[in-house]
């Protein structure tokens, strides 16, 4: 069996998620296509990811491409995550995960109202309550969810959740229904009515919005196709490390393994990793690198098993739900992490020493972030557990 070095495995990652320079993306599509897609569940992820692969990138440029040419499409994905997938990867994308979504979310939704009380027969409601939403923006028509919600009264009532406890609440059922129609492909996020920071969507048919609906696949076909295109970015990984990301069984990687011909490869630690059967062959050294990512970038979050970037920083970085905070990044290794001070400027949260080298490229990523937020504070969803004791004391 051919062995692939963990040294060799940061170098791949170097190269194919564009954060070596010299090695960076031509534009935001292409960065996104480089990491399969991008993470969109904090909106300010998706610039920030796409800064740190894309040189001189403006928010504008991001924009662009998910709200003018729409070669970028916010979709409802693996592990019911929201991203930001090129429209050439969208179809396998949603035969290989989405659908699954869907199923997950609707079922769940009927089974909620029902036990709510609040529908006798849930699964005939939300077909209806589906079907009048799509009715309202057949004619291309974009609108929020409030707006669906004051015309549809199907989208109307709310269920309880953790009676009897301080977070106890009430969770509407409207934006389920969304979330539903939009797992099945049939609606997407469409114009943005918050800065590039602040994620305030507009819905719309998808085949309004894209000129045309999602390409029919099969499930195992779309399944095959996200496989191959994780091992091409992401290549070597584990059985545990393509089941976690695409949200899917053991079976269906396995399968998935063998219908594009991936080849077992030996990873430092005694573990198998599999590769595309052309992807063999070790990359050129590369120099040392810094990057600094935002909370959730597709790179941190990209593998379950994770010891070989990550080291001993997992309980800093990651929250107890396991979405990762800022990080930075030293010749292919987690050093540490990133917050911004109140006055917008970077501020680095080094975990451990990088060297004299390591430290002034890593110093000079922050200055230049800090010029790229030109004072603007952005507050990240999730921010790791050592930005919040930090802030805290």
């Amino acid at each position: 069996m051919p062995t692939i070095s963990t040294a060799e495995r940061r170098a791949r990652l170097a190269l194919r998620h564009r954060l070596a320079p010299g090695h960076r993306a031509a534009d935001v599509v292409e960065a996104a296509e480089s990491l399969v897609a991008l993470h969109a569940t904090d909106q300010p992820t998706i610039h920030l990811s796409t800064w740190a692969r894309v040189d001189s990138m403006t928010t504008a440029d991001v924009d662009r491409a998910l709200y003018d040419d729409r070669t970028l499409v916010k979709h409802m994905a693996m592990r019911r995550t929201l991203w930001v997938v090129p429209r050439a990867t969208l179809a396998a994308v949603q035969a290989g995960a989405s659908e699954r979504v869907a199923d997950r979310e609707r079922r769940k939704l009927v089974a909620d109202v029902e036990r709510a009380g609040l529908r006798r027969d849930g699964a005939r409601w939300l077909a209806a309550a589906c079907d009048a939403v799509l009715a309202t923006l057949a004619d291309g028509r974009e609108a929020t969810m409030a707006e669906l919600r004051s015309e549809l009264p199907l989208l109307e009532g709310s269920i309880s959740y953790g009676e009897g406890k301080s977070w106890a609440g009430k969770m509407p059922v409207g934006p389920r229904v969304l979330t539903v129609l939009s797992a099945e492909g049939r609606i997407v996020r469409a114009s943005n009515d918050g800065s590039w920071a602040v994620s305030r969507p507009r819905w719309a048919s998808t085949a309004a919005w894209l000129g045309e609906p999602i390409e029919p696949l099969s499930e195992q076909e779309g399944t095959a196709r996200l496989v191959e295109r994780w091992l091409r970015s992401f290549g070597p990984g584990t059985e545990r490390d393509v089941k976690w990301w695409l949200g899917s069984t053991l079976r269906a990687v396995r399968r998935a393994l063998e219908q594009v011909g991936a080849v077992a490869v030996g990873l430092d630690g005694g573990a198998t990793g599999w590769v595309l059967p052309d992807d063999l062959d070790a990359p050129a050294p590369i120099a040392p690198w810094a990057a600094l990512l935002p909370s959730l970038d597709p790179t941190t979050m990209g593998w379950a098993e994770r010891d070989w970037y990550l080291g001993p920083h997992h309980a800093q970085l990651f929250d107890s739900a396991g979405n990762a905070g800022p990080t930075a990044w030293w010749d292919g290794r987690i050093v540490g992490g990133w917050r911004q001070r109140d006055d917008g400027s970077v501020e680095l949260q080094l975990l451990e020493d990088p060297g004299a080298d390591g430290r002034a490229a890593l110093e000079a990523e922050a200055e230049r972030l800090t010029a790229w937020f030109d004072g603007r504070r952005v507050l990240h969803r999730f921010p790791s557990p050592l930005s919040k004791a930090l802030a805290e004391g």
